[in-house]
């Protein structure tokens, strides 16, 4: 038992090993997300500066001021963070296609569950890393008051939100797969709906109801709403335990149910000659 387990270890380090030394080989494209995220950022951060200007006998104070800048940068730095999550599960066929070791990788006598064990683990350091990036250059654009920041809060929620979101990865990982021609395309509607629906940028209350159990079924949500409650305000995390519940619950599901996908559209692939075709 022991021997199979430390054999699966390293082959899901290998894997992480991998994802890093791509991203080594890529760091100009690196260069180029991340200085997207930051001007993308600070634009939407702005508005907070501006909304006193845009809509007519609306004088914000100071305070008022400093509390939309740090809601609109733990929207836009959290959406960063479980998009970077979200592509780079997501991406595991394309990258595959485009090192053209999809084959090899998939014949290889790996368990799949153990290549997204690497590849998630890649991902959430990854994302980790640009994030903090992204976070240390906009705070020097503006004054952010963490006074009342309850940092407990913000971590277990950061952490059982990214589970909930590893798992839509996977399941979106089947478009490549399925769809060879511009399948990898197709995951970002997958990541615009979720970014709709879940409040990276307003509460998801402005939306027509009709949009909102789509709302409570994205674990982006709770991940949002229930860091800018203890960021904040300094909500302790035992507040949110209906948050924590949800996103445990999301994680619970979505990773099982999107390496099954993931594994039924393998087989597929795999009797319909789809795997290795790039187009």
């Amino acid at each position: 038992m022991a021997q199979p387990l430390a054999r699966q270890t390293r082959a899901a380090y290998a894997f992480f090993e991998r994802n890093w030394n791509l991203t080594k080989r890529y760091w100009s494209w690196e260069l180029v997300w991340i200085t997207y995220n930051i001007v993308n950022g600070l634009a939407v951060t702005y508005i907070a500066y501006a909304a006193g200007q845009i809509i007519p006998g609306f004088h914000p104070t100071q305070a008022q001021i400093n509390a939309s800048i740090l809601s609109l940068l733990i929207g836009t730095s959290i959406w960063s963070y479980l998009s970077i999550c979200f592509d780079n599960v997501a991406e595991t066929v394309t990258i595959e296609k485009w090192e053209g070791t999809i084959e090899y990788t998939f014949m290889a006598p790996v368990q799949r569950i153990t290549q997204m064990l690497g590849t998630s683990a890649f991902a959430v350091l990854h994302g980790l890393l640009l994030t903090a990036i992204q976070i240390a250059v906009m705070a020097a654009f503006f004054h952010i008051d963490l006074s009342n920041a309850n940092w407990l809060t913000a971590v277990v929620l950061l952490l059982l939100g990214t589970f909930s979101f590893v798992g839509f990865g996977i399941m979106a990982a089947v478009l490549p797969m399925l769809f060879t021609e511009r399948g990898a395309q197709m995951t970002y509607i997958i990541r615009s709906v979720i970014l709709l629906v879940s409040g990276v940028y307003y509460p998801v209350s402005v939306l027509p109801g009709w949009m909102h159990p789509l709302s409570y079924l994205s674990p982006a949500t709770y991940v949002l709403d229930g860091l800018r409650q203890g960021m904040i305000q300094g909500v302790p995390i035992w507040d949110l335990w209906g948050y924590c519940l949800k996103l445990v619950i999301a994680g619970i599901v979505t990773i099982p149910v999107g390496l099954w996908i993931f594994m039924a559209a393998e087989r597929h692939a795999k009797r319909t000659g789809k795997l290795k075709r790039n187009g």
